[in-house]
């Protein structure tokens, strides 16, 4: 029976082995590294970028052969109606529009190289024509159009770009620093401006087969933006599921291209619109909303492409509800605010409010009453400075308190209903000391009203003993005749 220190052993020898079989194969796979760089350094040093074909290679391509070669027996034969019952993914219409949305996609990409290699020739005759056109179809154009010419009063660019595009490349060209390509280089500038707009034409064909397509393969999406949009927005975003998995934001973005002004005011211009700018409802839709109409055209084809790609509606019927919901919400922002109703007063209350009355709220009233020194304080005669705790207007102004004339701060403080009854009641109390008189006897009286009140409780105690305070026992009553009738 083995031991445990045999287990690890044998452990041991199992990782030394697989130590050993590492290296060996870490061996082969860098050398296989190797020579893969190596065959790509080879490329890239055998790669000549003065030739065009080394730079431009898919229209050599068996695949691009194939695909335009179907794209123009469809264009021929026409829709194929017996194939409308199969599924999707099986349909072989939808399989070569699959295929022709990649290859526009590899036809845009080709296009770009194209438009580096003619702006890198074209350079040392116009440095500045690639910053005045952007778009590569139009450079190339313009490139063919001008070729070795010096003076643009003599080339006619109507038709190519826009007329104040065109005034700004007049006057630039007058003003440029280049100097005339020799023959070679602009026959091989020439040649890439043909190679481009060829697969501008390929590219418009592919467009044109899907656009015919659309009304099958995307039914909803086409009620919405049209077959044309449709087929731009399929080529782009490269097929429909692609398109259905694209947010709606970058959606309304497909097909934007960058504008060139040229100076001239940004105003009136919109920018970054793409393929739906060219739909119907776009266009018919008023300026100051045009670009709400744009943000809800995208999120309703988005949803349209959706349904389309599982094959939701064949009918389209979800489209066409998609796109009367964006007509109507166009004129309901087109309709003027609603008038401004006048507003009725409230229905009066019959009963009576419930509000607090008595003695106990009059005197609360009249305990918080404003004085008549606040009163005052609060006045200002017409014309005449108030005085103020600082002076010169500075502090806490006394308003009408001694404008009387005498330049003293004088309030006639009149007694209230409420001190003048509680002194009355007070004033009937005897505050002094019992009737006997001793030299422990205290004449002061504390009241609540007066505070100290000096009395004389001899001359109160003879006023409660005389008959004067008697009704009916008086020293100068008088008796009263009284006439019988």
């Amino acid at each position: 029976m083995a031991t445990l220190a045999d287990s690890f052993l044998a452990d041991l020898d199992e990782l030394s082995d697989n130590e050993a079989e590492i290296p060996e194969n870490n061996e082969v796979d860098t050398a296989d590294m190797e020579e893969d760089i190596d065959i790509d350094m080879a490329d890239i040093e055998n790669l000549n970028y003065d030739d065009l074909d080394s730079v431009s290679k898919l229209q050599k391509t068996q695949r691009y052969i194939d695909v335009m070669q179907k794209v123009e027996e469809a264009l021929q034969k026409g829709s194929d109606v017996s194939n409308y019952g199969v599924d999707l993914e099986d349909d072989p219409e939808y399989q070569l529009i699959v295929e022709c949305n990649a290859l526009s996609v590899d036809i845009e990409n080709e296009i770009v190289i194209i438009h580096n290699f003619i702006r890198d020739k074209y350079r040392l005759k116009f440095p500045e024509l690639e910053s005045l056109v952007h778009h590569p179809i139009d450079y190339a154009r313009v490139v063919k159009k001008i070729g070795n010419e010096t003076d643009l009063t003599l080339v006619d660019l109507e038709g190519l770009l826009p007329s104040a595009i065109i005034m700004v490349v007049s006057v630039t060209a007058s003003t440029t620093s280049g100097k005339p390509l020799p023959e070679e280089v602009l026959n091989k500038t020439v040649d890439a401006c043909d190679r481009a707009l060829a697969l501008d034409s390929a590219k418009k064909k592919v467009l044109d087969f899907v656009e015919t397509r659309m009304g099958h393969i995307a039914p909803n999406l086409s009620a919405i933006v049209g077959s044309a949009v449709a087929a731009k927005l399929m080529g782009t975003a490269g097929g429909l599921v692609a398109l259905a998995k694209m947010p709606a934001c970058n959606v309304q973005l497909l097909g934007a291209k960058k504008k060139n002004l040229a100076g001239f005011s940004t105003a009136t211009s919109q920018f970054r619109l793409g393929y739906i700018e060219q739909t119907e409802i776009f266009q018919s839709t008023p300026p100051p909303l045009r670009m709400r109409a744009w943000r809800l055209l995208a999120y309703k084809s988005t949803l349209a492409a959706r349904v389309d790609s599982t094959w939701g509606d064949p009918s389209g019927n979800t489209g066409r509800a998609f796109k009367e919901e964006i007509h109507k919400k166009i004129e309901k922002w087109q309709e003027p605010p609603p008038a401004k109703q006048p507003k009725p007063l409230p229905v009066p209350d019959s009963e009576p409010k419930k509000k607090r009355g008595g003695r106990r709220l009059r005197k609360m009233k009249e305990r918080y009453a404003v004085t008549d020194m606040r009163k005052l304080a609060n006045r200002m005669l017409f014309g005449i400075p108030e005085e103020s705790s600082l002076g010169d207007g500075l502090g806490e102004g006394y308003g009408m308190l001694g404008q009387a004339g005498s330049g003293k701060l004088r309030v006639s403080i009149g007694q209230s209903k409420l001190a003048a009854k509680v002194a009355k009641k007070f004033k009937e109390k005897s505050y002094g000391s019992s009737g006997a008189t001793s030299g422990l006897t205290s004449s002061l009286a504390f009241t609540p009203v007066q505070g100290i009140e000096l009395t004389n409780p001899q001359a109160h105690a003879h006023q409660l003993g005389s008959g004067t305070q008697s009704t009916y026992f008086s020293e100068t009553g008088t008796f009263s005749k009284i006439k019988r009738t």
